[in-house]
């Protein structure tokens, strides 16, 4: 099973057992980070419909951008990186902002959230 299939089975579980989309993706790369899934579970918890509750970044894409500190950060600025996984995460699902990305006030989604979380993984695999 790929990272983006494995991030959107975790995102679709369940229960106590569910993961929102930045868990989904952070957690997929707890062995590449060094950083344990229940670590990055607690860590993304709060970005369950992007930031804020859908006021904000998408949490596919927090997630992304949370593990592409723990992976690439050395003591010196990563923002490029940062600014380059946005863009292509816009570009690929529409927008950066979960309520525009999901159709709040206009009617249209952009992207599913399943394809918010394999977009946000398949991305933060090219980059890193």
């Amino acid at each position: 099973m790929t990272k983006q299939e494995r991030a959107v089975e975790l995102k679709n579980r369940t229960g106590d057992a569910h993961y929102n989309c930045c868990q989904a993706v952070a957690c997929v790369f707890s062995d590449e980070t060094g950083v344990s899934e229940e670590t990055l579970k607690k860590i993304g918890a709060g970005f369950g419909l992007g930031m804020g509750g859908m006021e904000a970044t998408c949490g596919a894409l927090c997630g992304a951008e949370m593990v592409l500190g723990l992976m690439k950060y050395n003591g010196k600025p990563i923002r490029n990186d940062a600014k380059e996984l946005h863009a292509k995460f816009t570009e690929k699902c529409g927008a950066s902002i979960c309520r525009e990305i999901k159709g709040v006030g206009s009617g249209k989604v952009l992207c599913s959230c399943d394809d918010c979380v394999r977009n946000a993984v398949e991305i933060l695999e090219e980059t890193i």
